[in-house]
């Protein structure tokens, strides 16, 4: 089964007012496993960065004037996605600006069945605790550290991590390393020699002799 973990960065909340993703991040899990690949892309946004989005993510418009526009990007990432699954922190958002900007290049919208939104699942899974990404890391104890300002492939890294411990957590063994060749190689089947279970001679001695101490016993009437 393959899935891609997303997150997106913008230049705002609101797509339908000119606001524009500025950064996606992506990272690929096979079978709920990391396998290294990953997507990661800053985007110019042809536009300017509010002071608010700024302090989010530290993205200025000097920065982000040095890389490609989404016309330029989309095809990789399209390729890069597929038809998986993608796991998002509060899909709504990240889903309604991919198609803002698959509409303005013409491309079909990704459909909300392809996303799964882990708030949603958090907030099933922990009813009226906090569903953050900041909030999950601390529950599952996970080192979020490095999480100074918002970052869409460091985001999709920790989301990766949350989104494992919210199906049930990792399991020892499914790593696609040699770990588990390792530990199957080590177990050998141990061959006993069939138990007796007839009565010996002094068991049957000993059950007669208590036999004879009973009195007036059923099985003699």
């Amino acid at each position: 089964m393959r899935e891609i973990v997303l997150d997106t960065e913008t230049t705002g909340f609101y797509p339908e007012n000119g606001d524009r993703i500025v950064e996606i991040g992506c990272l690929e899990l096979i079978n709920h496993i990391p396998t290294g690949a990953t997507f990661h892309r800053y985007i110019n946004p042809e536009r300017d960065m509010p002071e608010a989005a700024f302090k989010v993510h530290g993205l200025s418009t000097e920065f982000l004037r040095g890389h490609k526009v989404i016309a330029e990007e989309i095809e990789e990432f399209m390729e890069f996605i597929g038809d998986a699954r993608l796991v998002i922190h509060n899909a709504q958002f990240d889903m309604k600006f991919l198609n803002a900007e698959l509409a303005r290049l013409n491309r079909p919208a990704l459909p909300m069945s392809q996303a799964l939104d882990t708030v949603g699942m958090a907030r099933r899974k922990f009813p009226g605790a906090q569903a953050s990404l900041d909030a999950l890391c601390r529950r599952f104890g996970i080192d979020n550290s490095a999480r100074t300002k918002h970052g869409a492939l460091l985001d999709a890294e920790l989301l990766a991590e949350v989104y494992l411990e919210l199906i049930g957590g990792r399991q020892r063994g499914l790593s696609l390393g040699g770990e588990e060749k390792d530990m199957q190689a080590t177990v050998k089947a141990e061959i006993r020699a069939p138990r007796v279970h007839t009565a010996s001679e002094a068991e049957r001695a000993a059950h007669a002799a208590f036999l004879e101490t009973i009195t007036n016993p059923i099985w003699q009437r």
